[in-house]
C-alpha cells in the first residue's frame, strides 16, 4: 500500500493520535474562522456506493466550511459503475482527480481495497456492516465534549449489538480508555459478538433498559434491525422492550446523556427529544467539526506510520482464503489476501472475519 494517511480503521491511528483529532475538533468548534480557508485549493472526492444523510452531508460540510471544493457521486447508478467500471477503475480515477477521497460502500473491506492503488489518502465512510470510524470519532467528540473525559464512564449500549458496525467500533475504542464499563442491552439473540468482548475487563449483559439506566453515564441507543428476526410479530415482540420513552429517562440520572449515531425508527419516542438529556441531534453536528480535524490532519499529513496491534503478527496469503461471502475480496479477484495471525486464528485484514487454522 502506498504511504498516504488513510483512515481504513481507527487502528490505523494510535490513541494519541485520536485525542489530537478531537482535540482539534473542540478548537474547531470555538472558532470556526480561523480554520475557514485552511483548505483552499484542495478538492475532496465523495463516493457514496449506497445511501446517507449524516455522514455525507457532514463531510460534504466540512470541507466547504474549511474553504475546499467537492467532486463525486451520491448515486452509482449516475456513474460507470452501472456500466460495470470495477471498484479499481472508479476509484483510482478520482482519486487522480482529488486531494482527499471519502468513500462508502456496501461491501465489507472496499475501502482498504480501494486504499491499495489510490492516488490521495482515503477514509473510510462505511464498508458494510464493518466499520465506521469516523462515526466513532463523532461519538468520542461528543462524550469529550459533554462529559468532559473518556474515562471512568459506565457506557449502556442497547439495540441491535449483533451487526452494528457503529457500537463494535466504539466499544473497541473506548476500551482503550481506563476506567470505562459497558452494559449491552439486548436481545440474547442481537447480543455484542464475543470477538468484541473478550478482551473487555468490565461489561456485562441486560435485557431491560429499566433495571440498568439509573446507574449509567452514557446510553447509546441504536435501533433493532427488523430484517433480521424470522418474522414481523417476532420483531415487534423485541423492538418495543428497547424503545426510550419519557417514563424510563425518568429513571435516569440528571447527568446521563442519550446518543443515537441515527437514522433512528422508534427506539426513542420523540417525547424524548425535548430532555436536555438527549444529545442525539448534537451529536450529529458534532460530526461535521471532527471530520473537518480529520481532513486538516490528513492533508497536513501529521499522523505517524499505522503500527499493529500489541501482539498481533502480520502474514500474508499462505494459501489462506477469506469465507466471508461479503467480503471485497470476493467481488474483486484481483486482490491480494491478506491476514493477521494471532494464536492459531487468521483475521482477514479487509472484512475482520475469523478462521481456524
Amino acid at each position: 500500500m502506498k504511504n498516504l494517511n488513510h483512515l481504513i480503521d481507527l487502528n490505523d491511528f494510535g490513541k494519541s493520535q485520536w485525542d489530537e483529532i478531537i482535540n482539534l475538533g473542540e478548537k474547531i468548534m470555538d472558532n470556526p474562522h480561523i480554520y475557514e480557508a485552511s483548505c483552499r485549493g484542495k478538492i475532496m472526492g465523495t463516493l457514496f456506493y449506497e445511501p446517507s444523510t449524516r455522514t455525507q452531508m457532514s463531510f460534504q460540510s466540512a470541507m466547504l466550511r474549511l474553504g475546499g471544493g467537492i467532486i463525486g457521486f451520491d448515486n452509482p447508478t449516475a456513474s460507470s459503475v452501472m456500466k460495470g467500471e470495477s471498484l479499481k477503475d472508479t476509484t483510482k480515477t478520482v482519486s487522480g482527480y482529488s486531494d482527499i477521497m471519502v468513500m462508502r460502500h456496501p461491501v465489507a473491506g472496499s475501502v482498504k481495497a480501494a486504499a491499495l492503488t489510490a492516488d490521495c489518502p482515503i477514509i473510510n465512510a462505511g464498508d458494510g456492516g464493518h466499520l465506521h470510524p469516523t462515526q466513532t470519532l463523532t461519538d468520542m467528540l461528543t462524550l469529550h465534549k459533554e462529559k468532559g473525559r473518556l474515562t471512568g464512564l459506565k457506557i449502556g449500549i442497547c439495540g441491535d449489538l449483533k451487526y452494528g458496525r457503529t457500537v463494535h467500533s466504539l466499544v473497541k475504542a473506548l476500551s482503550c480508555y481506563e476506567g470505562n464499563s459497558f452494559v449491552f442491552i439486548s436481545t440474547e439473540e442481537l447480543q455484542m459478538p464475543e470477538y468484541i468482548t473478550a478482551p473487555l475487563e468490565k461489561w456485562s449483559k441486560s435485557d431491560s433498559i429499566d433495571e440498568v439506566i439509573g446507574g449509567l453515564d452514557v446510553l447509546y441507543m441504536t435501533r433493532i434491525q427488523k430484517e433480521r428476526f424470522a418474522s414481523e410479530a417476532e420483531y415487534e415482540k423485541q423492538a418495543s422492550r428497547y424503545i426510550l420513552d419519557a417514563e424510563k429517562m425518568k429513571k435516569a440520572g440528571d447527568d446521563l446523556i442519550v446518543m443515537h449515531p441515527l437514522p433512528r425508527l422508534n427506539e426513542i419516542d420523540v417525547a424524548v427529544d425535548s430532555d436536555p438529556r438527549a444529545l442525539y441531534f448534537k451529536q450529529a453536528h458534532y460530526g461535521m467539526y471532527v471530520r473537518m480535524a480529520l481532513i486538516l490532519i490528513i492533508l497536513n499529513y501529521n499522523i505517524t506510520p499505522p503500527v499493529l496491534l500489541k501482539g498481533e503478527a502480520q502474514d500474508g496469503d499462505g494459501g489462506i482464503k477469506c469465507k466471508n461471502e461479503n467480503c471485497i475480496l470476493q467481488k474483486e479477484p484481483h486482490l491480494p489476501h491478506s491476514f493477521i495471525i494471532k494464536g492459531g486464528v487468521a483475521t482477514c485484514e479487509y472484512c475482520e472475519s475469523r478462521q481456524c487454522i
